[in-house]
């Protein structure tokens, strides 16, 4: 962990937080999701850079320690696409490969339709292809409880968060998010109720992972998060019939929440996420959670430098 280097970059105005290791000609850009920050891809990092890459993973713009965007409130997915893109301008990169996971994937589907050019390959956990837009999350398949239906109404969010100190509320998010059920709360709860103050972090998350994820979330807040993606995510992104020709991987841990969308297994199993994306190679990891990365960072670390090699990358 020493070896990353931490830094500040000024990117459209705003100072993006961004760690980096290692020094190779071939880099690979990391984008995290939510309630995560840069640090939760330490260990991808460091692996990638003993293989000769160059390692880069960034608090995304409104997040941990990088600054929020101009009224964060009216800010959209597009917003991430900007300034991944803006970043790699600055730090005189042309072209990598993208790794993202929730919230991070998005704008690593969006860069490899819109700007195929920078894109080497690109590599998702947990979400396969898809775009923001009206089809990205079709609340009337979930119940009223969902979390997302939940956030995404206007100052609910807010209320339920504001009950607790920054560091319980990520807390809670990174539990229920770890879990296998789809988190919903009951008519008279709250998203935040859904965990009791007694319940453990999952085995491979220490009370100093969290300090790192908390005082970072105590800089940025959660409003541009609620903002980009929940709020957001349904905003049409004005791509008509994507394809990308990119090698690409999608990791999908079986015990990840997510794979119980409706329509979400079936859409991967099936091979229709192919369609989009015709050179797309697809792993499960049968025990895997929402955050394979870090709750098996060796088999994980692997399977990406196997899928690098492969592709003589």
């Amino acid at each position: 962990m020493e070896q990353i280097q931490q830094r500040q970059v000024e990117v459209r105005g705003l100072k993006l937080h961004v760690a980096e290791i290692g020094s190779g000609p071939k880099v690979v850009v990391f984008l995290h999701g939510f309630p995560e920050i840069w640090y939760t891809w330490r260990h991808q990092m460091i692996a990638v850079a003993s293989a000769g890459y160059r390692a880069i993973a960034f608090d995304l713009v409104g997040y941990g320690l990088s600054d929020q965007p101009p009224e964060p409130e009216k800010g959209s997915m597009d917003d991430l696409v900007t300034y991944t893109i803006a970043l790699l301008d600055v730090l005189g990169i042309h072209k990598a490969v993208f790794v993202g996971k929730d919230v991070g994937a998005f704008p690593i589907f969006q860069i490899a339709v819109v700007h195929a050019d920078r894109v080497t390959a690109l590599i998702t956990l947990g979400i396969p292809f898809m775009l923001p837009g009206p089809g990205a999350f079709q609340a009337h398949l979930f119940p009223e409880g969902f979390y997302i239906r939940r956030w995404r109404e206007p100052g609910r969010a807010e209320g339920d968060f504001g009950r607790k100190d920054v560091r319980t509320v990520v807390r809670n998010i990174y539990i229920l998010f770890s879990r296998s059920e789809l988190p919903v709360a009951g008519e008279d709860e709250e998203i935040m109720d859904l965990v009791e103050p007694s319940t453990p972090l999952p085995p491979w998350f220490t009370e100093k992972d969290l300090s790192v994820y908390a005082s970072s979330y105590e800089k940025s807040g959660f409003l541009y998060v609620l903002q980009v993606p929940y709020r957001s995510i349904t905003k049409d992104c004005g791509i008509v019939d994507p394809k990308i020709e990119a090698a690409a991987m999608l990791i999908m841990g079986e015990k990840d929440y997510v794979i119980k969308f409706p329509g979400m297994e079936d859409y991967i199993r099936s091979g229709k996420v192919k369609e989009a994306v015709p050179n797309l190679e697809v792993i499960f990891m049968p025990e895997g959670s929402h955050f394979v990365h870090e709750q098996f960072p060796e088999e994980l670390n692997q399977h990406i430098l196997t899928f690098l090699k492969k592709n003589g990358i």
